[in-house]
């Protein structure tokens, strides 16, 4: 599923260059899908991650975990990069922990697999936006004079460039019995092969635009900036998935839960407040 909702964004993005809507890069060397190959790799392993916690545990606890992602990206700033926040900055995150931790300790529907993969989300998704940040503060110079290398079109690439490396993966771990078998017991449920193929196009393209217009925030934001507002994004997503799928949730998830979000809530507040990042 993840590989095929991955290739659905190829349509949209060549209807875009074909009718000209938008110019399509040019002057792509070799050294600039090298630079931008570690972005694409964890752009891939973010959503075959999520899609595995989504397929193991509840849409909510999914996200619940993903809400981490600040912290991760701080994390990584601090360790990888000897990037540091203030101190304010940094309590703020406590909170994102603890809602965490207490969603995941009564979650109903808990999993290890869905925990583990929506972890491991989290923190390929913080690694994705950092260097993919990085990339895009540097401009053409970090891509080889590549031209027409907007946000749009360097997250199209980067999607290309993610599809084309789990598409081994997918056809080799899961292959063709596979998939008939899983496509069989879809249809088993009440599916329409039509109905499927709807579910799935809809479902890569909203993955697709949203992702897009999440990577041109980022243009404009910090990556841990980025990763808050994800956050708080998520919210909505955990409140229609309980609604809309009835995935129970115990009190002290639902407070864990709000605890991480008010934590999301305080970063914002303390960032504004205190500053950007210093580096040592």
């Amino acid at each position: 599923a993840a590989t095929i909702e991955l290739f659905f964004g190829f349509p949209y993005v060549a209807l875009l260059w074909s009718t000209g809507l938008r110019k399509r890069p040019t002057k792509v060397t070799p050294k600039a899908l090298k630079t931008l190959s570690s972005q694409a790799f964890f752009l891939a392993a973010t959503h075959v991650a999520g899609v595995i916690s989504f397929g193991a545990g509840a849409i909510s606890f999914t996200h619940i975990l993903k809400a981490t992602e600040p912290v991760w990206s701080a994390l990584i700033l601090a360790v990888g990069f000897k990037e540091f926040l203030p101190l304010p900055v940094y309590a703020s995150l406590i909170p994102i922990i603890g809602g965490v931790g207490l969603a995941s300790l009564k979650e109903l529907s808990f999993t290890w697999l869905s925990f583990i993969s929506g972890t491991v989300s989290a923190v390929t998704s913080a690694t994705k936006a950092i260097l993919s940040k990085r990339v895009l503060d540097r401009g053409d110079d970090a891509l080889d004079g590549a031209q027409n290398l907007t946000p749009a079109n360097m997250f199209a690439l980067l999607t290309i460039l993610g599809f084309f490396m789990i598409l081994p993966f997918s056809i080799g771990i899961e292959g063709p019995s596979a998939i008939t078998k899983a496509w069989s017991a879809a249809l088993s449920n009440g599916y329409t092969q039509g109905q499927l193929l709807r579910l799935l196009s809809v479902s890569g393209f909203l993955y697709y635009v949203y992702n897009e217009v999440a990577f041109l925030a980022l243009s404009e934001v910090a990556p841990v900036t980025h990763a808050v507002t994800n956050t708080v994004k998520r919210v909505v997503i955990i409140l229609a998935s309980i609604i809309v799928f009835r995935n129970p949730v115990s009190k002290l998830g639902a407070v864990g839960s709000a605890l991480a979000v008010g934590g999301a809530t305080a970063y914002a507040i303390a960032k504004s407040k205190f500053g950007k990042a210093k580096t040592e």
